[in-house]
């Protein structure tokens, strides 16, 4: 069998003259794409990746935030400015963050549950742990007439 190909066996091995040879990590390169992991490193990450669990509020707490939530919408003509900590759940796994915002209040949807700042993010208000602003501080049964 080796017979057919003596003629070219031993001749030397054929260099361009117009391209410079490839060195080896070069030719390495052009392989890399075809990794047989691809994804490996991101679905470990993501796997690394640590989240909080919500903390259901107690009901002194849930109390305080409605009435804040009242003082908030007598003033919502103002666009009153607010910080607040919301649990923002996580689209990829269970559990979530807690994410601190400041900005103005735009409309408070009792029916929806839901607080619209003038940015446009809209905020479960049930996902609301924490909320301060002028006029909120002090805010507790004791000082709030709640009209009752």
């Amino acid at each position: 069998m080796t017979d057919s190909y003596e003629d070219i066996l031993y001749l030397p091995h054929p260099v361009s003259k117009n391209h410079p040879q490839m060195g080896r990590i070069e030719r390495a390169a052009q392989f890399s794409p075809f990794a047989a992991l691809t994804g490996y490193g991101d679905a470990v990450k993501e796997t690394g990746r640590l989240t909080e669990l919500w903390e259901e509020l107690s009901e002194d707490v849930l109390d305080k935030l409605e009435l804040k939530f009242k003082k908030l919408e007598e003033r919502i003509s103002e666009h009153p400015e607010v910080s607040l900590v919301y649990f923002q759940p996580d689209s990829k796994k269970a559990g979530g963050k807690y994410a601190p915002i400041s900005g103005r209040i735009a409309k408070i949807d009792y029916y929806g549950r839901v607080l619209i700042m003038e940015s446009g993010l809209r905020i479960p208000m049930d996902s609301i742990t924490e909320i301060d602003g002028p006029g909120l501080s002090g805010t507790d049964e004791g000082q709030i007439d709640s009209g009752i």
